[in-house]
């Protein structure tokens, strides 16, 4: 074995060299290196997959366990700004030397055996876990479902959050199709929380084909919402004057319906109070999701990258209230619909700046005006890169305006890093 890197930055890279592709789905290489690193989980795990929502999720999971007194461990991908993001004690990121060690041993247990950057991370998050003595940890889907590194792993209860089109290129190009895949984290006799009131008929065949105990969103569970608070319920279980949630977005009341939903399932094992509910709903943090920056001009960050996510932003922006001058600061990656985006979005800006995203995937700012001009889109101003069209947007703007970023992580990535350089 070559001499292990001594910085993240240098196991980082290593990753990205172990396996000739990015993606590469099947369960058997990480089945094998789970063997033989032995790892087996003593605590409850959560899987939470989905289309969108599933971030936000984990995150509102996490944090209502962690105000319980319990020790949580949570991998959740992409990152933003540093990938240490993706794996957290309490939901705070672990630090370098934590990972450091954690790749390792991955790297000791894998022998010839190529993995992913995804699958190594995978491994690596629920070796730190393990090593942390974490209560519980809660583990994000990173693709699909059936066949993600996650799904090496049993859970205790299984989320999917909700179901649309995305990556169709591996999951299918209907909603049948891509929800048998994200049903493939259901497990015989295991609660499997649905977050679709009408989820694909193939979630609901697969489940029952299983034994999985399938609980849908509006059937099994739901809420009330009463002016400011609202009432969660699911069977004889009801949690009343809850807070709505910090996380911005009409979609986020339904997330937190599915969180509750997660908690209750394992509230034998762990129970909490509904103290700990109320203060994880108001504390939580995830940043990137509606999130509406402090000051003026009002800007929002998202990482909108699919259909479903586009009209989901629609329905928030529009109850931000009048803006003298709507600017969107724009990129998305080459696989997705940005057509399809676009004309979910297009009446809610008066002005689009695009930027490039220089990586693999990523499209040049010309190239986005381009297809932005095609869709008829007017008033588009292209840049190299994203910082730089956020400049020109930021530039622009008065005080009574609002900047929206969004079409991908790496688009709110570029935006927040340009604001740490500038103060």
């Amino acid at each position: 074995m070559n001499s292990l890197p001594e910085t993240l930055e240098g196991w980082l890279a290593r990753l990205e060299t172990l396996h000739p592709v990015t993606i590469d789905m099947g369960l058997e290489r990480v089945r094998r290196v789970r063997d033989a690193m032995g790892l087996a989980p003593g605590f409850p795990l959560i899987i939470v997959g989905g289309t969108n929502g599933k971030g936000s999720v984990c995150a509102m999971v996490s944090t209502i366990l962690a105000r319980a007194g319990y020790k949580v461990g949570t991998y959740t991908s992409p990152h933003l700004v540093r990938y240490n993001e993706r794996v957290a004690l309490n939901m705070q990121p672990v630090d370098d030397a934590c990972l450091m060690r954690a790749f390792a041993t991955v790297e000791s247990g894998r022998g010839e055996t190529g993995l992913t950057y995804f699958e190594f991370g995978t491994l690596a998050a629920m070796q730190v876990f393990i090593e942390a003595g974490v209560d519980v940890a809660v583990l994000e889907v990173g693709l699909g479902g059936r066949l993600d590194a996650v799904n090496v792993f049993d859970p205790d209860v299984a989320v999917v959050t909700s179901v649309d089109l995305d990556h169709q290129a591996y999951l299918g190009n209907t909603r049948e199709a891509i929800g048998y895949e994200k049903a493939g984290i259901f497990r015989a006799g295991v609660p499997a929380i649905c977050g679709e009131a009408e989820p694909p008929a193939s979630l609901v065949e697969h489940a029952k084909a299983i034994g999985a105990d399938l609980r849908l969103f509006g059937q099994a569970f739901g809420f009330t919402r009463l002016d400011n608070q609202w009432s969660f319920h699911m069977g004889a279980v009801h949690r009343h004057a809850l807070p709505i949630p910090v996380l911005r977005g009409g979609y986020q009341l339904v997330n937190a319906t599915v969180a509750l939903a997660a908690v209750e399932c394992l509230r034998e094992r762990l129970p909490v109070p509904i103290g700990a509910v109320k203060r994880g709903l108001l504390e939580v943090d995830w940043p990137g999701r509606f999130q509406v920056l402090p000051g003026r001009p009002v800007v929002v960050l998202d990482v909108a990258h699919n259909p479903h996510a586009a009209r989901a932003l629609v329905a928030s922006v529009r109850q931000l209230g009048f803006a003298e001058n709507r600017y969107a600061v724009f990129s998305m990656l080459s696989d997705k619909d940005v057509k399809a985006v676009v004309d979910i979005v297009r009446d809610e800006f008066d002005a689009w700046f695009v930027g490039g995203l220089d990586m693999p995937r990523g499209q040049s700012g010309t190239e986005l005006a381009r297809t932005l001009a095609e869709a008829g889109v007017r008033n588009v101003e292209s840049a190299e890169t994203v910082g730089e069209a956020w400049q020109a947007a930021l530039s622009r703007a008065g005080e009574n305006d609002r900047i929206v970023v969004f079409g991908s992580f790496h688009t709110v990535a570029a935006v927040m890093q340009a604001r740490q350089r500038n103060g």
